[in-house]
Order: C-alpha cells, then sequence, then structure tokens
C-alpha cells in the first residue's frame, strides 16, 4: 500500500494531473456556489467534454468536481443564508449568524478547514482500509436502514427548538411534502391532486431555496436591513480563527469527520443527513447548548466536515465494490465503466497505477481547495457589506434561477416562491426551519424501508429479529430519554434561576 499511495501522489503531482484537479475544484466551488446545481448536475452536464481527456484526467476533473461542489455550497449559506446544496442547509443556522456579528471570514475559514481536514483524513482511509471495510454497506438491510432513519430522527429534539411538539408537526409536514408523486414500490400516483405536474413531487432544490433564501429575503426586506452586517472587516489572514475559538473548531472537525466517514460507507446515506446528525452531536456534548443557532463555531465545523467525509467515504463502496452511495459517484461510476475500468475487488490489482494516481489526486485537491479559498475568505466576507437594496434582489434571482435549474421547469420557480412565503409564515410564528428540510430528506428513505422490511418478512417483528436494527432502535430509545431527562433538568435549573433572581 505504501508504495502504492506514494507512486500514486507522484502522478497526481504531475503538471496535467494538478492542472485537472484544479479546474476539477474551481468548477464544483463555482457550481456548489449556486443554488440547484449540485455536484450530480454539474458532473452530468460536463460528461460528454471530459470524455475526450485521458481515462485518469476524466476521473480526476469529475472527482474535483464533486469534492469541490460540496465545499462550495458552505459559501453563500454562510454569507447569505441560501444554501448552495442541501447538505449545507444546517450551515447555514450558525454560519449566517455568524455573518450577522461580523464574523463571516470565520465562518467560512472554519469550513475551508473543516473540508479539508475530512478530504485529507477520508483520502488516508481510503488508502489504508479501502477494500476491507467496504463489506460493512453489505450487511444493510432495509430493517437497518429503517432503524438508522429512525436513530437520525432523534436529531429532531434538537432542530425543534423550545417546542418539541412543533418540530415534530413541522417534520411530519416535510414528510407528508416527500410522499407527493409516484409511489416508490408500486409506481402509482398518489396526492398528486389529478395533476401531471406533481408526478414527480417536490423537488427538494426549489423547496430548499424557498424556505431559506427566498424567505429570508422577505423577512430583511420586512425589519428594514441595510447590510447584513454594518461594522468593519479585517484582512482576511486576521479572520481564520484562533485560540480556544480555533481549538473548538477543529475538534468538531475531527469529530464530524469520522460520524460523517462512518456512516458515508452506507448506500443511500447522504451528505445532507450526515450533516444533520454532526450538528446534532455537537449540540448534545456542548456545555451550552442553547447558544447553538447564534453564531457557535461548532455548528458550523462539524456539518461541513460530516458531509465532506461523506462524500470521501463513498469513495470506498464505489471503488471497492462497484456501488455508488450518491448520484453524484454514480455518475462518476458511468466514468470509469466508459473509460473501461470495472470498479470492484479486482481494482486495486488490475488497475493499481490509476487507482492509486485517483486517490493521490484527492490530496492534492483537497490541499488546493484550502489553498485556493483561504485567502478568499475576505473577498467572500465582504458580501455581508453590500446594501441590501443591492444584495436582495441578487440573492431573489439566485434563488428563482437555482429553483428553475435542476428540472427546466417553470413549476418549480412557483413551488419555490410558494415555499417562501411558508418559510416567511413560519419565522413569524417562530417555527422551526430545519425539522421541515430533515423531513422532506428522511421521508423517501423511512417509508421505502419500512414497507419493504414488512413485504420481505412478512412480521414487523422484523425489527426486533435483526440485531444492528435492534440495537439502532434500542439506541433511538435511549438517547431521546436522556435528551427528555437533560431537557426537563435544564428547564428545573431555568427556573429556579429565574426565581432566585427575581427575590434578589
Amino acid at each position: 500500500m505504501d508504495a502504492g499511495i506514494i507512486g500514486g501522489l507522484l502522478n497526481a503531482l504531475t503538471l496535467a494531473n494538478l492542472g485537472f484537479a484544479l479546474i476539477g475544484c474551481l468548477l464544483g466551488t463555482l457550481v456548489g456556489i449556486l443554488p440547484g446545481l449540485g455536484p450530480a448536475s454539474a458532473m452530468a452536464i460536463l460528461l460528454p467534454m471530459v470524455l475526450y481527456l485521458p481515462p485518469e484526467g476524466a476521473i480526476i476533473i469529475m472527482a474535483g468536481i464533486y469534492y469541490g461542489a460540496m465545499y462550495g455550497g458552505s459559501t453563500t449559506a454562510i454569507l447569505m443564508n441560501v444554501p448552495g446544496e442541501v447538505s449545507s442547509v444546517i450551515t447555514a443556522v450558525d454560519g449566517f449568524a455568524m455573518t450577522k456579528a461580523g464574523r463571516a471570514g470565520e465562518a467560512l475559514a472554519i469550513a475551508a478547514i473543516g473540508s479539508f481536514m475530512a478530504g485529507i483524513l477520508g483520502t488516508l482511509v481510503i488508502a489504508v482500509i479501502g477494500p476491507k471495510v467496504a463489506d460493512l454497506a453489505l450487511h444493510f438491510g432495509p430493517a437497518e436502514y429503517f432503524a438508522l432513519v429512525l436513530f437520525s430522527m432523534t436529531a429532531l429534539v434538537s432542530f425543534a427548538g423550545p417546542s418539541l411538539l412543533a418540530g415534530v408537526a413541522v417534520a411530519l409536514f416535510g414528510m407528508w411534502l416527500a410522499c407527493v408523486g409516484t409511489d416508490p414500490l408500486t409506481g402509482t400516483q398518489r396526492l398528486n391532486f389529478g395533476t401531471m405536474t406533481l408526478m414527480r413531487g417536490f423537488d427538494i432544490v426549489p423547496v430548499l431555496v424557498g424556505v431559506f433564501g427566498i424567505a429570508e429575503v422577505l423577512t430583511s426586506l420586512r425589519e428594514n436591513v441595510h447590510q447584513i452586517y454594518g461594522g468593519k472587516l479585517g484582512r482576511w489572514y486576521a479572520m481564520i480563527p484562533r485560540g480556544v475559538e480555533l481549538t473548538r473548531g477543529l475538534a468538531a472537525s475531527v469529530r464530524g469527520t469520522v460520524l460523517g466517514f462512518v456512516l458515508g460507507l452506507l448506500p443511500g446515506m447522504l451528505p445532507a443527513l450526515t450533516a444533520y446528525l454532526a450538528y446534532d452531536v455537537e449540540k448534545r456534548l456542548s456545555k451550552t447548548p442553547e447558544r447553538f443557532g447564534s453564531g457557535m463555531i461548532e455548528g458550523v465545523a462539524a456539518p461541513e466536515a460530516a458531509n465532506n467525509a461523506t462524500a470521501m467515504a463513498g469513495f470506498i463502496p464505489l471503488l471497492a465494490l462497484g456501488i455508488p452511495t450518491s448520484p453524484a459517484l454514480a455518475i462518476l461510476l458511468g466514468t470509469l465503466l466508459i473509460n473501461g475500468l470495472t470498479p470492484g475487488p479486482m481494482l486495486f490489482q488490475q488497475q493499481a497505477v490509476l487507482t492509486w494516481t485517483v486517490i493521490g489526486s484527492m490530496l492534492t485537491a483537497n490541499t488546493a481547495l484550502l489553498v485556493l479559498n483561504l485567502p478568499l475568505v475576505g473577498f467572500w466576507a465582504r458580501i455581508s457589506r453590500v446594501p441590501y437594496g443591492v444584495l436582495g434582489p441578487v440573492v431573489l434571482a439566485i434563488c428563482l434561477v437555482g429553483a428553475y435549474a435542476p428540472r427546466n421547469t417553470l413549476f418549480d420557480v412557483w413551488i419555490a416562491i410558494l415555499f417562501g412565503l411558508i418559510g416567511y409564515a413560519m419565522r413569524r410564528l417562530s417555527l422551526p426551519l430545519a425539522p421541515l428540510v430533515l423531513g422532506l430528506l428522511l421521508g423517501p428513505l423511512f417509508e421505502q424501508s419500512l414497507r419493504q422490511s414488512i413485504a420481505l418478512a412478512g412480521t414487523p417483528l422484523i425489527f426486533l429479529q435483526r440485531p444492528i436494527a435492534l440495537a439502532l432502535i434500542v439506541a433511538a430509545i435511549l438517547v431521546l430519554a436522556l435528551t427528555w431527562v437533560l431537557k426537563r433538568r435544564s428547564s428545573a435549573v431555568g427556573a429556579l434561576i429565574k426565581e432566585s433572581t427575581k427575590e434578589t
């Protein structure tokens, strides 16, 4: 392995391959900034062009687009509360709060550093244990996926805010939205109210840009915001976190990387879900969980590291088993096959030089992302000082284009406007937005795994008969019980402090 990774790194450091990695990262970052054009869309658009390149160049540039887009989505999420990627939704919660406090540079810097750490550590793990751990995904069937989704839903407790009931209701609304369209198992139409336009259901992108982007513009106009941040900003190197703040951010990045990488080995475990879970873990571990949402650096570092680690982890089942864990990696699988490479256990033996070159390029590309983006934090941070009379219409235009782009239909533009109004109303009513997206993301996997499990076993007892599924269900119950106890205790302590304050 040592000779393999060293040889691959040397090949990746050739001028041509460095150029391919740099172009891929730049394109991916630019695409990630735009709502609606995620890594899968960009890779699909550029696939015909890269086929004219040498095999290793085509794969390197497509891989660069992939993890460049995973990072790029955080920029507009932090600066304007408009996530460029679904996985950046949760980053926007504390990232945008940091921007409004004049700490946009710190948020952007820790996002870049966390993404870099996840990319480098993920690449090293791929090099060391790639084929050995890829079979983990083979132990997960429908019952295990249902239990995993159930465990993921414990994150609702963190995202619900003061009212757990309100959070659950919003999440159920998101899951209901996910049911609109075609039944995944029978192919029949449901909840489309007899209209052809709803046959494909609600796409996540217009819902996302509506609830966050358009609603943010409407809220800012109502509050007569002149600038997101009106203070002074220093040089870019002065914006990089230091001291305790950097330590907290790095520790959260490590935790997010581990969580994102382990879960990323499972097909269907999207970076957006691991980002939510990483944020939830940080909030549970924090001594001041009530400060999350007001600009905690851990709330930016952990989700960004987790979604990038998940992106990197997907290369293990892809290269070792030929199993793509996301739509973007399915396109990359197509790139491999078109170039005459068949992913599987023999890939490391039959195409060792090319495989290790691609892995080596992951190190160079992630380094290039950090080198490119750290000096740019000052430039991006200054967007927060642009007068909102100029910035607001630009954000609105980006949102509408982002809503139209994935499916090229005006219907999605109207959906984005509708959910912009819904998001605005939810903010006025102090309802949490994150559970809506979590429900929309988890809904299809929850329904499909539940129905498949019962159909295959013929009994709901299947969840108690499978050790992994049972362990995850028990863990979900324990986490909920512990959170409930801790919340009651903190509420009691808060009441005592309030009473003592009144008496004094």
